[in-house]
């Protein structure tokens, strides 16, 4: 079975992950444990609405903890001495000027789990973020999107 690719994060993106893991694994699973545990005091389990809630949260918290725990080890963090503004590429933040709206719009590029597109943070797997990967200032980009084909030209790209 071939190895998996790396996905590519920042080292801001990596740590709020990590984080977020913590917070769950001590946080987040003695307070369920409490709740069980208090639940389990109103006696007969089988027709226990708030045990079976807190059931259902502890569920939910360790699948999410399984879920981190697999995503970080697939994770490659983008060294901030491999980022150049040469190209397009996670860790830079590019400029483009929409050819079609005449509109210039600043992204920043991050890993997949970093993206908040409402923000401008896109990931490098988003249709947009794949299509300026690699390129560089003056080079013209088209991106196929549901609603037809964007026009991109990269106008500068920095850190």
């Amino acid at each position: 079975m071939a190895e998996q690719q790396k996905k590519r994060i920042t080292k801001e993106g990596l740590q709020k992950l990590q984080d977020e893991l913590d917070h769950r694994l001590s946080v987040v699973r003695n307070e369920i444990a409490q709740e069980i545990e208090f639940a389990r005091s109103y006696g007969d389990l089988s027709e226990n609405a708030e045990y079976t809630e807190a059931k259902n949260k502890q569920t939910e918290n360790e699948t999410r903890i399984a879920y981190l725990q697999d995503e970080i080890s697939r994770l490659e963090v983008v060294s901030e001495e491999d980022i150049t503004t040469d190209v397009v590429q996670v860790g830079t933040t590019v400029t483009v000027k929409n050819l079609d709206k005449k509109t210039t719009i600043v992204y920043a590029i991050v890993g997949a789990n970093e993206s908040d597109p409402f923000n401008n943070r896109i990931s490098d797997e988003s249709a947009v973020g794949h299509a300026l990967v690699g390129h560089r200032v003056g080079e013209k980009v088209e991106v196929e999107v549901p609603v037809g084909v964007l026009h991109f030209k990269i106008v500068d790209i920095s850190r």
